[in-house]
C-alpha cells in the first residue's frame, strides 16, 4: 500500500469525513537506538469519537501515545489540540490540557487504598486546616465507581484487589480528571465479559458526553464492537485510517501483520502424540478453603487440556497450586504414577512442571535482565560448574531456544522491557522449555498480544502436545479456548462445573457453566 496515496486520501477527507477534530499528530517521528519507531505517522482524533489505534506489538502504537500523553518527546512533527499548536513537556501538563492516560501496565500504589489512588495527586476535597476530608473523598469516590457500576469497598487496599478491579479502578482514576481525550490501553485485558459490556456502557456515556475516547485493543472483536474509526500502523508507519463501518476483519488483520492469518479461532483437532495413552498428571479431590473446593481431573501425554470460567473463578489459584506457589488443604497431586507434595515451586520444576504465569512482567519475567538471563534463570544449575554460570554455556543454551521460538530480537542481550509483549511471552515461554518439563502449565498466554503473535503461540502449543507434551492451557476467550483445546473444564466459584470433549463444546455451553 502506498504511504503517499493513504495521506493524501486522508488529507481529502476519505477517512474524516468532515467530522470536528479535537486534535492532530501531523508527521510525527520518533528513534530509540537503532530503532525508528515512529515515521512521519498522521493521527488525527475528532470530538466525540471512539477511535481505535491497532497494529502487531511493536508498531509504534504505545510511543505515539506517549507522545501525545507527554511522556516521549517527538524528534520532529507537530502536535495540534484544539486549534492551536502544543509541546507537550510530561504527563502531568498532558492531564492538565485534557489528556489522560490508561496505560494496560496498572500504575497503582498497592499500599493505598482505593479512594487515595483515585484522588492521588488531585485530591481537592480539604478542609480549613488543609487537611484532606476523608468522609468527602470517599464520597466522591463512591460516585465514580457507581458510574463504573462497581461495588469495590473505597477503603481497601488496593494490593487486596484482583487484577480486573485493579483495572477498574485505573478507569475512574482518569475519569477523575474529566478529560476532553481518553487514551486506554487494552482496558479489557484482565476484565470479564460482563465488566467488558459495562466499559463499553461507560465509553459510550464518554462519546455522548463530547468526549474522545483512544481505544488501543488486540482484540479486534472488540474494536469492531466500540470504535468509530481506525488507524493501523505498522513498523511505524501509518497503513491507514478508515470508519469502521468500511473495513472488515480480514482487512484490517492484512494491515496489520502483512499477510492473511488463518483464521485464529477455528476449531481444529491436535494431532495425536504417540505418547498419547501416557498418563501425566492427576489431580484429586485438589481444596483450599475459601479459593477452590474438591477439583479432580487428569492430563494425558500430548494433550492440551484448557480451562475456562471467569475472572475471579479461582483457575490461577488452582494453577499456581499445582506448580508449587501456593499450599493446598486437602487432595492429591500425581505425577507420572506417583504422589508428590510441593513445598514450592522448586519442588515442582524437579518433577518436570512449568508454568508460565498470566502476569507476564511481575511473575514469569525479572524486566530489568536480558533475554539470555531471563530465559536460562530456571536452567542453571545445569550450566554452571563449581557454583559458577559458564558463559558460554548459557549463551549457547539462550540462543538455540530464543531461535526455536523466533524470539525478535535476536540478540540476547537485548533488554525485556524493551521488547514487544508478543516477544516477552515467548522468552517466558523458552524458559521453561529449557528445564525440558512434561507439564506446561500457560495461564493466559496470549493476553495483551497481537494476532501474529498469538497464531505463533498457537502454533508452538500445538507442537509441544504433539511432542508428547501435557498442556493446561487457561484463557478467558471461549473462541480462543475453543480452537485449541482438545478437552476443556468449566470452573466457576472456585468449583468445576462441567467439562466437555472438544467436538461437544460451544461458547454458549461454556458461558452457562461459568455463569
Amino acid at each position: 500500500m502506498n504511504l503517499v496515496f493513504i495521506i493524501n486520501s486522508y488529507l481529502k477527507g476519505d477517512n474524516i469525513m468532515n467530522k470536528e477534530s479535537i486534535f492532530v499528530m501531523k508527521d510525527i517521528s520518533k528513534s530509540f537506538p537503532g530503532v525508528q519507531a515512529l515515521d512521519k505517522v498522521i493521527f488525527e482524533v475528532n470530538k466525540s469519537e471512539v477511535h481505535a489505534l491497532v497494529g502487531e506489538n511493536g508498531a509504534g502504537k504505545s510511543t505515539l501515545i506517549k507522545i501525545l500523553s507527554g511522556v516521549y518527546s517527538q524528534d520532529s512533527g507537530q502536535i495540534i489540540y484544539r486549534g492551536k499548536a502544543i509541546n507537550i513537556k510530561n504527563p502531568r501538563e498532558a492531564k492538565n490540557l485534557g489528556i489522560s492516560t490508561i496505560y494496560q501496565e496498572l500504575n497503582l500504589c498497592p499500599n493505598l487504598t482505593v479512594a487515595d489512588n483515585i484522588f492521588l495527586g488531585n485530591e481537592d476535597s480539604k478542609t480549613v486546616f488543609g487537611y484532606i476530608d476523608e468522609n468527602k473523598l470517599l464520597k466522591k469516590c463512591k460516585e465514580y465507581l457507581d458510574l463504573l457500576k462497581s461495588n469495590i469497598n473505597p477503603t481497601i487496599f488496593v494490593a487486596m484487589l484482583s487484577i480486573a478491579q485493579q483495572q477498574i479502578v485505573e478507569i475512574a482514576k482518569a475519569l477523575v480528571y474529566e478529560s476532553e481525550v481518553i487514551i486506554m490501553d487494552e482496558p479489557t485485558a484482565s476484565l470479564t465479559i460482563n465488566e467488558t459490556e459495562k466499559l463499553f456502557e461507560i465509553i459510550q456515556k464518554l462519546k455522548e458526553q463530547g468526549k474522545s475516547v483512544i481505544y488501543i485493543s488486540h482484540r479486534l472483536e472488540e474494536v469492531f464492537e466500540v470504535a468509530d474509526t481506525v488507524t493501523v500502523l505498522k513498523d511505524g508507519v501509518l497503513m491507514g485510517t478508515k470508519p469502521i463501518n468500511k473495513l472488515d476483519y480480514e482487512t484490517v488483520v492484512k494491515m496489520m501483520v502483512g499477510r492473511k492469518i488463518i483464521n485464529k479461532y477455528k476449531k481444529t483437532k491436535t494431532e495425536k502424540s504417540e505418547k498419547r495413552e501416557k498418563l501425566l498428571l492427576e489431580v484429586k479431590g485438589l481444596t483450599k478453603e475459601g479459593v477452590f473446593n474438591d477439583i479432580s481431573f487428569s492430563l494425558n501425554a500430548g494433550e492440551i487440556l484448557g480451562f475456562s470460567g471467569l475472572v475471579g473463578a479461582g483457575r490461577t489459584e488452582l494453577m499456581k497450586a499445582l506448580f508449587g506457589l501456593d499450599t493446598i488443604d486437602k487432595g492429591k497431586i500425581i505425577v507420572k504414577g506417583e504422589e508428590v507434595r510441593f513445598k514450592s515451586s522448586k519442588d515442582a520444576i524437579k518433577v518436570g512442571i512449568g508454568m508460565t504465569s498470566e502476569d507476564r512482567k511481575n511473575e514469569s519475567l525479572f524486566m530489568n535482565f536480558n533475554i539470555r538471563e531471563n530465559i536460562t534463570i530456571s536452567y542453571l544449575d545445569n550450566i554452571s560448574k563449581y557454583s559458577y554460570i559458564v558463559r558460554s554455556n548459557e549463551k549457547k543454551s539462550a540462543r538455540e531456544f530464543a531461535g526455536r521460538l523466533n524470539i525478535k530480537p535476536i540478540n540476547i542481550e537485548t533488554s525485556t522491557m524493551a521488547m514487544s509483549g508478543g516477544n516477552q511471552q515467548k522468552v517466558a515461554i523458552a524458559k521453561w522449555l529449557i528445564t525440558g518439563p512434561d507439564i506446561l502449565i500457560m495461564d493466559e498466554p496470549t493476553r495483551g498480544i497481537d494476532v501474529g503473535a498469538k497464531a505463533e503461540i498457537y502454533k508452538l502449543i500445538k507442537d509441544l502436545a504433539k511432542s508428547g507434551k501435557g498442556i493446561i492451557f487457561v484463557s478467558s476467550e471461549l473462541p480462543e479456548i475453543l480452537s485449541i483445546a482438545d478437552r476443556i473444564f468449566v470452573m466457576n466459584k472456585g468449583k468445576l462445573t462441567g467439562n466437555f470433549l472438544n467436538k461437544d463444546a460451544t461458547e454458549e455451553k461454556l458461558m452457562k457453566l461459568s455463569v
